[in-house]
């Protein structure tokens, strides 16, 4: 067991639960006689780099509660995507200030940021615990059965497209909102746990797990508005076409593209707007609506899952117990037991790092435009308690008596 200072810090994009784990790594920590202080890095790796660090040890343990219930990053995050440039940055500035414990929270590049600030530590000889704790609304972190913000951001997604549906119901056309997924589409299969009668929406899902053709897309749509006078329709942000060319590429006649160089898919609002101008044009219906989740689903306040909750603060101190009883830097890992809890397991850094889960076959159907239960069985516990549901009225008609 290390003697020495902890460092705590968020990256990526913010979550309903991000905060759990940061109280779950300060408060855990703060039992160890071995620690000395506890700081936490203001705005993730840039933060570490500018020596920009709060010190977390003289927090009240009743504030910190009160942070651990409060969606997004309290440590405030960033985008920046070290190389390893930036991480002998990062590792110099532990060293000056004597940490021994760093914790790092989020996706896939932040768990490479560990990995390659573990392996300079390990060069120079410096006794350096670093444990990797996964964040990601995404879902697509490897080697876990989910991840940390997926349930609460899935939770709103389900409930979104359950309001969606009730309001596309009484006021018929098509309705088409666009979801986050740059590479997996969990997100937007989480879409199908808000449907409740046969005829709900939404009637059509498309993934990034699957090839997206424009014209098939609109005899999908043709097809459900025929059948039942209205279609709800849920949107991977990354939908490609079978070259693997992002859809909004070749329907935008130009695109935004964030600091990495990515092509901005659906923080516009384009996808969604261009996606009803085919639905128009091509097959002439005229109420079309669109929408983009955007941001909304990765901080929403009023529809935290407890079950997310709950697994984001135990991933917080397993990543502390994993660090001051183990030998070895690793990330820390859900796995489902049973018909549904959770262990925890602390993985080798090089199995998680840059690596992208995607939905397994098993959890798509056949047609590619829904889910199977294998994946509404596989999400619902997920979801936490309390879950509305929506209902309707049974259809006992007058008879007519003129005939109209």
């Amino acid at each position: 067991m290390l003697n020495g200072k902890v460092l705590v810090a968020q990256g990526g994009g913010p979550t309903a639960v991000i905060n759990q784990s940061m109280a779950g790594v300060v408060l855990e920590a703060r039992k160890f006689r071995n620690v000395e202080l506890v700081y936490g890095a203001y705005h993730g790796v840039r933060g570490i780099v500018n020596e920009d660090f709060l010190d977390l040890t003289q927090e009240t343990s009743h504030n910190l509660e009160m942070v651990a219930d409060t969606p997004s990053s309290a440590l405030g995050s960033t985008r920046d995507k070290p190389d390893l440039k930036y991480c002998q940055e990062i590792f110099k500035v532990l060293q000056a200030h004597g940490i021994s414990y760093f914790f790092y929270v989020g996706g896939n590049d932040s768990s490479d940021t560990v990995r390659i600030v573990s392996e300079e530590a390990r060069k120079a000889g410096y006794p350096l615990r670093c444990v990797h704790i996964p964040k990601t609304i995404d879902n697509d972190l490897v080697g876990n059965d989910h991840t940390p913000g997926f349930p609460s951001a899935a939770r709103f997604v389900a409930q979104a497209f359950m309001g969606a549906n009730l309001d596309n119901a009484a006021l018929t056309g098509v309705y088409c909102a666009v979801v986050m997924g740059r590479h997996a589409g969990f997100l937007t299969a989480a879409s199908a746990l808000g449907k409740k009668f046969p005829d709900d929406g939404p009637h059509l899902i498309y993934i990034p797990e699957r090839t997206f053709v424009v014209d098939k897309f609109l005899g999908d749509v043709k097809r459900v508005y025929e059948k039942h006078g209205r279609c709800v329709i849920a949107v991977s942000e990354g939908i490609h076409d079978e070259n693997g060319v992002p859809i909004i590429t070749k329907l935008a006649s130009e695109v935004e593209k964030d600091a990495h160089g990515n092509i901005q898919l659906s923080g516009t609002g384009a996808l969604a707007d261009l996606l009803c101008e085919e639905i128009k044009n091509k097959l002439g219906i005229k109420r079309v609506r669109g929408d983009t989740f955007g941001y909304l689903q990765r901080s929403f306040i009023g529809c935290v899952s407890d079950v997310d909750q709950r697994e984001a603060r135990e991933v917080g101190e397993k990543a502390v117990q994993y660090a001051m009883w183990g030998d070895r830097d690793g990330s820390v890992a859900i796995k489902r037991t049973g018909f549904y809890s959770v262990d925890y397991q602390l993985l080798p850094l090089e199995t998680v790092a840059g690596k992208t889960r995607v939905m397994e076959d098993e959890f798509i159907s056949s047609c590619g435009t829904d889910v199977t239960d294998a994946f509404r069985m596989y999400l619902r516990p997920l979801l936490g308690s309390g879950m509305p549901d929506a209902y309707r009225l049974r259809l006992n008609k007058v008879p007519k008596i003129l005939g109209k």
